[in-house]
């Protein structure tokens, strides 16, 4: 049975209201004004909030600002119930996160309907966040037991060899098996600190002081960093693909940190899914402020569905074709950009292309 809770100072309304929910097997609980009506709001976790603005002791407006900041009750479905129409007010409830308003006087089908279309999209939200929650176990599942484990038995299973057998190895052999060994720490220690930064990005965002703090810093040649960040790539991983690279010069709002992770993560994820011998393009361009900056591959490419559940762990078509990655790169590019004021998008035709584009405001810092 759903749990209504009825915030209404005017008795008459509130009984109306509670007999009727009653009736259609609701479970009501009623405040008289808005200092109660949060009390059992936190005491009750209501599926659904019914609260009329204008109040003693407490308005309506407050009641939904301090519901709002409960994490257990931040979805929680909020109808405002009023006499006023004005659109000032409607807007103030809905800036603040309401979900509803009922203009008094209401009739009980206008009230029941209100309550069904929103408790309906409760469930659809909940269903929604749960089969998101599976597949992120799903995943995870997936690709972190692997992402840990190919490494770590890269090392055990090299450096087991030279400790076991080192008489037997001749010198070629040896350093063979100390890049296998270099190359599987390198991967791992990667894997490590994309974990610890999307962790601290998180954390980040949740702290709008430490997010503005992000915004001071300042990468000087985006041109430069674009192209040492590639070459770096290129000469590590020994790649054989086309790569066409167009850059302008100019400056961005972003550590050079910050900048050159989001480029090494768009370029290695270019070379990862696109075969040898195909074109990587790399392009930027500045324009009102912002500079834009395109990575485009001909490789696998990715469904309209892929790029809308592009998160932390998520690897697309990970039993069918083998590759390495946590599915954090995308998910730390979209972040950073995000958190300084930017924008990211993903185009892609499965089979044919993606192009990942990002845009960033330039740097206004004299130097």
């Amino acid at each position: 049975m759903k749990k209504i809770l009825v915030i209404e100072d005017d008795a008459y309304i509130r009984t109306n209201i509670v007999e009727l929910l009653e009736i259609e097997d609701y479970e009501p609980i009623e405040a008289e004004n808005g200092r109660i009506g949060l009390k059992k709001a936190l005491e009750h976790n209501p599926d659904l909030i019914l609260c009329d603005v204008m109040m003693p002791e407490m308005d309506g407006y407050e009641v939904l600002k301090n519901v709002r900041q409960e994490s257990s009750m931040a979805t929680t479905p909020f109808v405002f119930l009023t006499a006023k129409a004005n659109k000032i007010d409607l807007r103030q409830g809905m800036e603040n996160g309401a979900n509803d308003y009922l203009i008094k006087p209401f009739t009980r089908t206008e009230l029941l309907n209100a309550i069904s279309v929103q408790l309906e999209k409760k469930a659809s939200f909940e269903e929604y966040s749960q089969k998101q929650l599976d597949d992120l176990r799903s995943n995870i599942s997936y690709s972190l037991p692997h992402e840990l484990l190919t490494p770590l038995n890269g090392i055990i299973g090299s450096s087991d060899m030279l400790k076991n057998n080192y008489d037997d190895f001749e010198k070629d052999e040896v350093i063979e098996l100390a890049g296998m060994i270099h190359t599987s720490a390198v991967r791992l220690h990667r894997l490590v600190q994309n974990f610890l930064l999307y962790s601290r990005l998180e954390l980040i965002a949740s702290n709008p002081e430490s997010a503005n703090l992000l915004k001071g810093e300042t990468t000087y040649s985006v041109a430069s960093s674009i192209t040492d960040v590639i070459e770096r790539i290129t000469a590590q991983k020994g790649e054989s693909h086309e790569i066409h690279c167009e850059t302008c010069e100019t400056s961005a709002a972003i550590s050079e940190v910050y900048f050159d992770k989001i480029i090494e993560e768009i370029f290695d994820n270019a070379l990862k899914f696109s075969a040898p011998g195909t074109k990587i393009s790399i392009k930027s361009h500045e324009e009102n402020d912002m500079i834009h900056i395109a990575v485009r591959d001909a490789g696998r490419g990715l469904t309209r569905e892929q790029i809308a559940n592009l998160g932390a762990y998520m690897q697309f078509g990970r039993k069918e074709h083998e590759q390495q990655g946590s599915g954090l790169g995308l998910i730390i590019v979209k972040r950073l950009v995000e958190l300084h004021s930017g924008k990211w998008n993903v185009e892609s035709s499965p089979g044919e292309f993606t192009t990942v584009k990002i845009s960033l405001p330039v740097s206004k810092e004299v130097f």
